[in-house]
C-alpha cells in the first residue's frame, strides 16, 4: 500500500453525490468484509451514506481486484431475504472508481422510508437492526426497533386505546374550552352538535375497536386534554417544558418557566394556549390576538412560529426521551420534540410532504386553525422569516436520544457586522468570493460552522455542488473542514487570536496540535496530564471521561475544539455524547448561555443545580 490517503470528497464530486452522505471506508481484500451489512444496514436506518471498497480505515487506498467478482456477492446477498430484509439500492449506485493505488468500489446506500425500516439483517429485526452515530454503527435496542416498527404502522402512533382510561381521566374544562374555540373558529361545523364523548370520538380522541370490540380514551386523546396525574399514567415519558431567556443579565437562569408543576393542566392543548402568547408577546411586528388568540392582524411571522410549535407537538415521539422543549431567547426561537424525521431531509426541504406522526394530533390543531393544510408547516416557516431577511430557519436531528430540533434564529441574512468582521479577516480577498460563497462565510461566522445540509437550507443548490463550494472555500483557505462525509462541518480559520488576516492560502487547522488544542495557556502541560487517559484510552467509561471534562474545566473556560484536542476525540462527538448532557445536568456552565451557537463558546466546571431538565438548550450545529 503506498501513496496519500484517498480524499473522499474527490470521490464523491467525481460520481455526483454529496458529502450529506455519511461515509465508511471498507478493505476487501479477502472478498466483501462482513461488517459491510452491518453499515448497510445502520445508513438506511439513518440518513444513507457511501461505502468505498478497496479504502483502509487510515484512508489509505489498497483497492479491489476481481470487482466483477464483488458486485455479484452484493448484489446476491442484498436481494435474499433471508440474509438483509430489503434492498435499497439501484445499478447508479454501484461504481467503479479508478485512482494511483487501486480500484475503488463505491455503494451508495439509500436511506430508507418510514414503511422500510427498520432494515434489518437475518430473520430477526430485534437483533439485527443497525444505526450510525458519530462512532460509527451500533446495535439498535429494542425501544428503537419498536418505535421504527410504531413509525411504520398505518395506524397513527396517538390512535391507540389506552385500555382502562375513561371521559373521567381528562380535564373537562380542556375539552369545553376546545369546543368553544372551534364554535369560533368554524360555527358552522357538524360535530359542535355532538356531546362530550362524541366530539371526542369525532376528533380521534376516543375509539373503539371494531375487531376487538373493546373502546376508550386514545393517546392523542389523553395528550390533548388529560389531567396532569393521568399524563404521568397513560404516558410516562410526556413531559412539556417553555423556558425564556431575555435578560442580559447570564446570572438569571430563566426569565420565565413553565412547565408541570400542579397548578395547571399541563395536556397539549392547554400548553398550546398558554405558549404560543407567551413567543410572539414582544415581538416588534404588528400583531394583535382575537377574542380565540388566534390570527387577527397576523403577520407570517407570527404564522411560522406557531406552525413551529405546533409541528414539535404533532411529530413527537411521545415515547421517546426527553419531551417537548419549547425555548425562546432575545434572538431565537427553539423547538425540540423527540423522535426522528418521518422523512428525508431533501423531502422536507422540498416542502408539501405530509408524514406525520400523530395524525389526530394534527386534526386537532387544524380545526381550531391552529395548523394549516398538511405539509405546509415547513413551507410556512420559511417563508415568514424570509419575509424579514432573517436567517433560514434551522433544523437537526439527535440519536441516541432520537431529537428533532428546529432553531429560528432572528438574526440579519449577511448582518452587517458579520461582513465588517469577514472583510477585516481577508483583507481584499473578500470583495473575490461570490454570493454563495459570501453566504457560507457569514454562516461560519455567525453560527460558529457552516455544513452541506445548513447551506441547503440556505441557498436554493444541489447537494453535490454545495460540496463543490465548501471546498472551493477549503482550498482557498477561508474554511477548515473538520469531520467527513455527514459530518463534514467547516469554520472559519482560526489562530491564538479570534481574528487574523488569512495569508496566502494557508490555513491553520484546529486542533492539529496540544499547544493549538490548549491555546497560548500557561497551564498546556498540567491540561496535558489531565487528558492523559483519555488520550491513551479509545474506550474509556463515560464517568471517567465526564470526570476528566470536569477536571480540564475546573476555574477555567475551554472551547470545544480546545476539549477535543486535550482529549484527542472528535468535537462533534464529544458535544453530542459529554458536553451537552453535562450543560444539562449543570455539571458544565455555558460562557454564552443565551447564544449556544457562537464560535468561541466554552465551558467552565458548574455547579449542579437541583433541577435535572432531560433536555438542555441544544447547539444545533
Amino acid at each position: 500500500m503506498s501513496g496519500q490517503p484517498v480524499n473522499p470528497l474527490d470521490i464523491l464530486v467525481q460520481l455526483d453525490w454529496a458529502e450529506g452522505d455519511d461515509l465508511e471506508f471498507k478493505s476487501a481484500k479477502g472478498g466483501l468484509p462482513k461488517s459491510l451489512w452491518e453499515t448497510y444496514s445502520a445508513m438506511a436506518n439513518s440518513h444513507g451514506g457511501v461505502i468505498l471498497l478497496g479504502v483502509e480505515d487510515d484512508g489509505r487506498v489498497s483497492g479491489v481486484s476481481e470487482p466483477r467478482k464483488l458486485k455479484k456477492a452484493f448484489w446476491d446477498t442484498v436481494n435474499n431475504r433471508g440474509k438483509v430484509s430489503i434492498n435499497l439500492c439501484t445499478d447508479a449506485g454501484l461504481a467503479e472508481v479508478a485512482h494511483p493505488d487501486g480500484l475503488i468500489l463505491a455503494i451508495r446506500v439509500p436511506q430508507a422510508a418510514r414503511y422500510q425500516r427498520p432494515v434489518f439483517l437475518g430473520q430477526n429485526p430485534l437483533t439485527g437492526t443497525y444505526r450510525r452515530n458519530f462512532e460509527g454503527d451500533y446495535r439498535c435496542t429494542e425501544q428503537e426497533v419498536g418505535r421504527m416498527l410504531s413509525d411504520r404502522a398505518e395506524k397513527p402512533a396517538d390512535s391507540r386505546i389506552l385500555e382502562g382510561f375513561g371521559m373521567e381521566d381528562l380535564d373537562l374544562p380542556s375539552l369545553h374550552q376546545y369546543r368553544q374555540r372551534l364554535a369560533s373558529h368554524k360555527p358552522t361545523h357538524p360535530w359542535l352538535s355532538e356531546d362530550d364523548p362524541g366530539l371526542l370520538s369525532k376528533l380521534g380522541g376516543w375509539r373503539r375497536d371494531r375487531k376487538t370490540g373493546s373502546e376508550g380514551v386514545t393517546v392523542a386523546g389523553l395528550l390533548m386534554f388529560g389531567r396532569d396525574e393521568t399524563l404521568r399514567e397513560g404516558v410516562p415519558g410526556y413531559h412539556v417544558d417553555y423556558r425564556e431567556r431575555l435578560s442580559d443579565d447570564h446570572a438569571e437562569r430563566w426569565s420565565d418557566r413553565l412547565t408541570a408543576d400542579g397548578t395547571w393542566q399541563p395536556n397539549l392543548f392547554q400548553f398550546y394556549l398558554r405558549v404560543v402568547q407567551r413567543l410572539v408577546a414582544d415581538l416588534k411586528l404588528p400583531f394583535q390576538l382575537d377574542a380565540d388568540l388566534f390570527r387577527k392582524g397576523e403577520t407570517e411571522v407570527h404564522e411560522a412560529i406557531r406552525e413551529a410549535l405546533v409541528n414539535a407537538l404533532i411529530h413527537a415521539d411521545y415515547n421517546g426521551q426527553g419531551g417537548i422543549v419549547v425555548q425562546r431567547t432575545r434572538d431565537a426561537f427553539e423547538f425540540s420534540n423527540p423522535g426522528t424525521l418521518l422523512v428525508s431531509f431533501e423531502q422536507l426541504l422540498r416542502g408539501n410532504v405530509s408524514e406525520c406522526r400523530n395524525k389526530n394530533l394534527q386534526t386537532m390543531f387544524m380545526l381550531i386553525g391552529a395548523a394549516e393544510k398538511a405539509g405546509s408547516g415547513v413551507d410556512k416557516m420559511r417563508r415568514g422569516w424570509a419575509s424579514q431577511h432573517w436567517r433560514s430557519p434551522m433544523v437537526r436531528e439527535q440519536v441516541q436520544p432520537d431529537r428533532v430540533c428546529w432553531r429560528l434564529p432572528m438574526v440579519s441574512l449577511i448582518p452587517e457586522e458579520s461582513l465588517a468582521r469577514l472583510e477585516e479577516l481577508f483583507g481584499e480577498k473578500f470583495s473575490k468570493f461570490n454570493k454563495n460563497e459570501v453566504q457560507a462565510l457569514v454562516t461560519a461566522d455567525v453560527e460558529g460552522v457552516v455544513d452541506n445540509s445548513r447551506m441547503r437550507q440556505i441557498c436554493t443548490i444541489h447537494a453535490a455542488d454545495v460540496t463543490r463550494l465548501l471546498q472551493g472555500l477549503v482550498a482557498k483557505g477561508a474554511l477548515v473542514q473538520e469531520g467527513q462525509g455527514r459530518w463534514s462541518r467547516y469554520r472559519l480559520p482560526e489562530t491564538s487570536h479570534s481574528v487574523h488576516k488569512v495569508a496566502g492560502d494557508s490555513v491553520h487547522k484546529v486542533g492539529d496540535s496540544v499547544h493549538k488544542a490548549a491555546g497560548d495557556s500557561v497551564h498546556s502541560a498540567e491540561l496535558l496530564a489531565i487528558a492523559q487517559p483519555a488520550r491513551s484510552q479509545k474506550r474509556l467509561q463515560p464517568a471517567e471521561m465526564e470526570r476528566i471534562i470536569l477536571e480540564l474545566c475546573q476555574g477555567r473556560w475551554l472551547t470545544r475544539n480546545q476539549l477535543s484536542g486535550l482529549l484527542d476525540r472528535n468535537p462533534d462527538g464529544l458535544r453530542s455524547r459529554f458536553l451537552t448532557p453535562m450543560v444539562a445536568h449543570g455539571h458544565l456552565r455555558l460562557r454564552y448561555p443565551d447564544k449556544p451557537n457562537r464560535a468561541d463558546q466554552a465551558y467552565t466546571a458548574g455547579d449542579p443545580v437541583k433541577e435535572n431538565p432531560a433536555f438542555l438548550e441544544k447547539d444545533l450545529n
